[in-house]
C-alpha cells in the first residue's frame, strides 16, 4: 500500500539507524507493520534497523545492555523491572495498542455473556506472557469471582490450551487472533467476550531507557510522529488495503482472514487514534498487575512515562 499524501517533503534522514526491537510477531501489532510497509518512518527522516527479540522476557534486557535502542511491547515489562529495581531507567512513550486484544471463545453462542457464566466451566486463560491473565483475573475479581478457582492450573500457553479445547478437555479459552478467527470460521467456537470492552489500558507502547530517550531525542520524536501517521492511515484505509500492506509480516495468514481480523480489531477500538498515553490507561493496567500480585510497587506516571514524547 502506497503511503497517503503527507503534505510535505520528507525530513532529512537521521544519521545512525535507530535499533528498534520487535517484542514478538503478532497480529495486534499491525500498526507497527503498517509503519514499515507504508514508509511512514522513512518519510519522517528516520532510519531504522529492525530486529526481533529472541524472547519477550529478553526484550528489556536488550535495551538495558544497549544492543537495542527502543522496543515496542507491554508497559507490564517496564513495571516489572521498576518493581525489582526502583532505580530502573526504563520508561514508556506513545500508546499504540490501546485496548486488550484477547477474547474468550466457548462452544456455542453466548450473546448475553457475563463473567459469572464461567462458574462451573473449565476455563483456560492465556499464559504465554503475564498481561492477559493479570488483566483477566482483575476483571474477575471486580465481578466478585475468585480467579484461582476458575482457572485452576490452566493458565498456560495459548497453543496448549487450544489443543485441550479441541480435545474437549476445557470449555472456554482466552486467546488472541488469529486463534479466535480460526475457531469461529471452522464452526468450532464462538466469541463470548472481547476484553477490548474494558476500554483503554495502555496495552502496547514504545519503551527505552531514559538515557536513550535523552541521547536520541530527535529520533524518538520521529518514531512517534511516524507511528501517528500509521495510526491515521489505519483508521482511514480499507481493511483489505491494510491487510495487503502488512501481509509480508504475517505470511501464514490467508489475506481474507487477515482483512477480517483487522476489521474486527478496528471496530473494537483496539488501536489508538493518536499516540497519546493518558495516565488513566496506564493506571488501569498497573492496578491489574498489583491485584494479581505481579508487582507490589506503585511508581508514579511520570516515572514510568515520558509525557513529552507521548503527546
Amino acid at each position: 500500500m502506497a503511503p497517503p499524501p503527507l503534505g510535505r517533503t520528507p525530513r532529512p534522514l537521521a544519521r545512525r539507524p535507530l535499533v528498534l526491537c520487535e517484542n514478538m510477531r503478532a497480529v495486534p501489532y499491525v500498526p507497527f507493520y503498517l509503519a514499515f510497509a507504508g514508509g511512514f518512518w522513512e518519510r519522517e527522516g528516520l532510519a531504522i534497523q529492525h530486529v526481533v527479540s529472541p524472547a519477550t522476557s529478553n526484550t528489556p534486557l536488550k535495551l538495558l545492555e544497549g544492543s537495542a535502542d527502543v522496543s515496542w511491547g507491554g508497559p507490564m515489562r517496564v513495571m516489572m523491572h521498576h518493581d525489582a529495581d526502583p532505580r530502573c531507567p526504563l520508561a514508556c512513550f506513545g500508546q499504540v495498542v490501546a485496548r486488550d486484544p484477547f477474547v474468550l471463545v466457548g462452544r456455542g453462542p453466548k450473546p448475553q455473556f457475563r463473567f459469572a457464566d464461567l462458574v462451573g466451566l473449565k476455563l483456560a486463560p492465556a499464559g504465554d506472557v503475564p498481561t492477559p491473565w493479570m488483566t483477566f483475573q482483575d476483571d474477575l475479581q471486580r465481578a466478585g469471582l475468585e480467579p484461582a478457582k476458575l482457572a485452576g492450573r490452566r493458565v498456560r500457553p495459548m497453543a496448549k490450551n487450544l489443543r485441550a479445547y479441541l480435545r474437549g478437555e476445557v470449555d472456554v479459552i482466552q486467546v488472541f487472533e488469529p486463534y479466535a478467527h480460526q475457531l469461529v470460521a471452522t464452526g468450532q467456537g464462538a466469541i463470548w467476550h472481547r476484553f477490548s470492552e474494558r476500554g483503554d489500558i495502555a496495552y502496547t507502547t514504545f519503551y527505552a531507557t531514559r538515557q536513550t530517550m535523552k541521547r536520541r531525542r530527535d529520533e524518538c520524536t520521529r518514531l512517534v510522529a511516524g507511528i501517528a501517521r500509521a495510526l491515521k492511515a489505519l483508521q482511514r484505509s480499507t481493511a483489505d488495503d491494510i491487510a495487503r500492506a502488512v501481509k509480508p509480516f504475517l505470511p501464514d495468514l490467508p489475506l481474507e482472514s487477515l482483512s477480517a481480523i483487522i476489521a474486527d480489531y478496528r471496530a473494537a477500538g483496539l488501536w489508538a487514534e493518536t499516540p497519546d498515553l493518558p495516565p488513566a490507561a496506564l493506571l488501569r493496567l498497573k492496578a491489574a498487575l498489583v491485584s494479581g500480585g505481579l508487582i507490589s510497587r506503585d511508581p508514579a506516571y511520570d516515572i514510568l512515562v515520558d509525557r513529552e514524547l507521548s503527546a
